[in-house]
């Protein structure tokens, strides 16, 4: 099975970002110089740039988000380390959710495996990072989803769900590399965000901006989004709108 594989990130100081992303989001090394949770999610790879990250509402680039089973515990863990992040909210039907800052301005979405209020008793590992993190989204943006979808679904990746926010202009769009089944077939019903928040492998989101009329770059000087790759035993026709290519192997 293919997988979204690496996430490279152009940053001014890679050295202090790989040692945040250990000590305060409790990832490991994932082999070379990517970091990550486990080796079925798309780990991180941090190169050196010329200049600092100035992140835009029209860049190709938006976050990853990272998925727990108890974001109140992630929230009190991120106040301890010191780290920027908001209150943990419920947001409209899409999930319950907070927002961490990296120390360059990168956004770090936190999204809870339940909606707030449904969260079952378990018994938490408070050891890890909100009880046990994974690297849940990958998440772009595009101008022009038509364009894009033809080429993410010739890659093998399937729709898995789509959550309209049309209040805020934007639709959300969710594919994985993935055999599983959502659990309506209906890809737009609440009941399949939360399977799609727990699920072990990451998912490429793809946010359409309605009114946008184009999504931008920086250049490879520049701080920010360096490209994606999928490794997969199996020929990927790249999307050079998504800059994501094939990994060797």
């Amino acid at each position: 099975m293919a997988k979204l594989d690496t996430l490279t990130l152009r940053v001014t100081d890679p050295d202090a970002q790989r040692q945040f992303y250990r000590d305060a989001l409790g990832m490991s090394d994932q082999g070379g110089d990517r970091l990550g949770y486990t080796p079925e999610e798309t780990a991180l790879r941090f190169v050196k740039a010329e200049a600092a990250y100035r992140p835009q509402p029209a860049d190709l680039y938006w976050k990853i988000a990272i998925a727990v089973p108890d974001i109140d515990l992630a929230y009190t863990q991120l106040q301890k380390a010191g780290v920027p992040c908001t209150a943990p909210s419920q947001f409209r039907d899409v999930g319950y959710l907070a927002k961490a800052v990296g120390p360059e301005g990168f956004t770090i979405e936190l999204i809870d495996h339940w909606f707030k209020g449904d969260r079952p008793d378990f018994q938490r590992k408070v050891h890890l990072f909100g009880g046990g993190a994974h690297l849940n989204l990958l998440t772009l943006r595009t101008a022009d989803m038509a364009a894009v979808e033809p080429n993410i679904l010739s890659w093998g990746m399937k729709p898995v769900s789509i959550q309209p926010v049309d209040p805020y202009g934007f639709t959300l769009y969710f594919y994985g590399f993935t055999d599983e089944t959502p659990p309506n077939s209906d890809l737009t019903a609440v009941e399949n965000r939360i399977w799609l928040y727990q699920r072990p492998y990451t998912i490429l989101e793809v946010q359409h901006i309605h009114e946008l009329d184009a999504v931008t770059s920086p250049s490879k000087q520049a701080g920010g989004y360096g490209g994606a790759t999928i490794k997969s035993s199996d020929l990927v026709v790249p999307c050079p709108q998504l800059m994501i290519s094939k990994a060797a192997g």
